[in-house]
């Protein structure tokens, strides 16, 4: 439970570090910042924490969750944090293979 709190935290700064690396004008980078790591959040706890309102499950669970940890991967290629983007995409991959090899 523990690195799964870990990566999406990671998933979260990831989106942050997107949004406040593009060179736009200072506002827009602050919405960006603040406003993509808000979505996701709140796309998790509508719909990926454990008290979710909407749960998902099984293959819906897995698609939501690769689109999710996904964007964090995608948003530090975006920036240019490719050797980040890799370390999050394994933990990532390595932290959801056990997962379902230990059931949980």
């Amino acid at each position: 439970m523990g690195v799964l709190f870990a990566i999406e935290l990671g998933a979260l700064v990831a989106v942050a570090y997107w949004g406040f690396t593009r060179d736009l004008a200072t506002p827009l980078t602050w919405l960006l910042g603040l406003g993509a790591p808000l979505v996701l959040a709140a796309l998790w706890g509508l719909c990926g924490s454990p008290k979710a309102r909407y749960k998902v499950r099984g293959a819906g669970r897995v698609g939501f969750e690769a689109v999710w940890f996904g964007a964090g991967v995608a948003a530090l290629v975006v920036a240019g944090a490719y050797d980040w983007a890799l370390v999050l995409a394994l933990v990532c991959a390595v932290s959801k293979t056990l997962a379902v090899i230990w059931r949980q």
